[in-house]
């Protein structure tokens, strides 16, 4: 019985932490480039209700991912240009359309009949019957597997790559990358492309592969969460991707713990998410530095 509630719980929390991890992956580099990308709840949210759209349209959830990644992609093109070209305060821009992506997605819910789809589960053979970790690791909906190649390749671009090296001297002393003859807002327009690609990624693998639907506000502040996941692991991809493993655990928590029997508190366990984050977040930036002009505009230099 205990080996099965503890499977049930990890299988619970990879499949609530993988949507975190994909906008991860998109944040940890934005930050990275000198650009705290607020809207990423709304390229998320975004993600989740295009991605139940067009499946629901095609009957596709495959084509509902790809959609989904390509309007996180688009808010990303629609927020680089209004901070970068037309030098409006990046947070009033986050901000503004976390709160029209919100709007908009409840509205055309209400509006049309959408039919749920999910993605096609995998299960590998042998990996799945090793006892506790098997199930849960091993039988997944398949857009799971595609962070095991995602986080590496974002670590790979960011540490290893010229573009990489470019885009952490754009993050951390944008007036000297500028003399050096780097394009600082182009880059950084550059991380806000992966990042809204990859967020609107995680909103749709949220839809049709963990739910197999859209609700009002699904996301519910995961953005937020993929936000402080970056904090935890004080801008280093491996310390980000244990925050996002920790939040997904405690959401996995939330749900299970009555399942199983374990009586607390409902609201507590609503907000222990959030609760970690807040703490995490306190912890580490007691003991940790951020890049250096994350969050400060670059007027001089836009292209």
């Amino acid at each position: 019985m205990i080996l099965d509630d503890g499977a049930t719980i990890l299988s619970s929390a990879i499949r609530l932490a993988a949507p975190l991890g994909f906008a991860a992956c998109g944040e940890y580099l934005a930050e990275r480039a000198g650009t705290m990308n607020i809207s990423i709840e709304a390229m998320m949210i975004t993600g989740a209700f295009t991605a139940v759209a067009a499946s629901s349209a095609t009957g596709s959830a495959t084509l509902g991912l790809v959609v989904g990644a390509l309007a996180g992609l688009l808010l990303g093109l629609i927020h680089g240009n209004m901070s970068h070209r037309l030098v409006v305060n990046t947070f009033i821009v986050g901000l503004t359309l976390n709160v029209l992506a919100l709007g908009a997605t409840s509205f055309f819910n209400e509006s049309l009949e959408l039919t749920g789809h999910q993605v096609a589960q995998v299960s590998i053979p042998v990996l799945r019957d090793i006892p506790l970790v098997g199930e849960p690791l091993f039988v997944q909906r398949w857009p799971v597997y595609l962070l095991l190649g995602l986080v590496p390749l974002t670590w790979w671009l960011v540490e290893r790559t010229r573009w990489g090296l470019e885009l952490r001297a754009v993050g951390e002393n944008p007036q000297g990358a500028d003399v050096t003859g780097i394009a600082v807002n182009l880059r950084r327009r550059q991380a806000l492309l992966w990042c809204g690609l990859f967020a609107g990624l995680g909103g749709a693998h949220l839809a049709v592969g963990a739910v197999g639907s859209f609700n009002d506000n699904m996301t519910a502040g995961r953005g937020y969460l993929v936000i402080a996941a970056v904090i935890f692991g004080a801008w280093r991809l491996r310390g980000t991707i244990v925050g996002v493993a920790l939040f997904g655990l405690a959401d996995a928590l939330r749900l299970a713990l009555p399942a199983v029997g374990v009586q607390i508190n409902s609201q507590l366990l609503i907000v222990a998410p959030y609760l970690l984050a807040l703490l995490a977040m306190v912890l580490v930036l007691r003991r940790t530095r951020q890049p250096m002009a994350l969050g400060t505009p670059f007027v001089r230099g836009i292209v």
